[in-house]
């Protein structure tokens, strides 16, 4: 059974940069395709970005496209979310979720494995 832990939240201003990580234990994880999703206080959890168990695919919703970047080390365990351009509405706990199955549509609900979530603020 994989586990999944998220870092790198905190406090940044809108239009500022973070770079969230997703680590995992257990022996599969190279296997999975890793995905971030967000949920602010009052909304649904939200998918924002995929990348496929090698690293060499990856997709994003057009709410993050151009601003947020995915990327994994597989030889550490590391899945990585760089936020760029973080805008108020970002601020929201952030999710990493695993799945064998690599995501590629907006609808995306995640798999059955999830992280404890991190928190990230956007001040205005």
């Amino acid at each position: 059974q994989e586990q999944l832990g998220e870092s790198g939240g905190g406090l940044v201003q809108a239009g500022g940069s973070l770079r969230l990580s997703c680590t995992a234990s257990g022996r599969t994880f190279s296997r999975y395709a890793i995905s971030w999703f967000r949920q602010a206080p009052g909304n649904e959890r939200e998918f924002l970005a995929s990348i496929d168990y090698s690293g060499r695919s990856t997709y994003y919703t057009d709410s993050v496209k151009g601003r947020f970047t995915i990327s994994r080390d597989t030889a550490k365990n590391m899945v990585y979310l760089q936020m760029n351009s973080l805008k108020p509405e970002g601020a929201a706990v952030y999710y990493c979720n695993a799945d064998p199955q690599f995501p590629i549509t907006d609808d995306y609900l995640g798999g059955g494995c999830w992280g404890q979530g991190t928190q990230v603020t956007v001040s205005s």
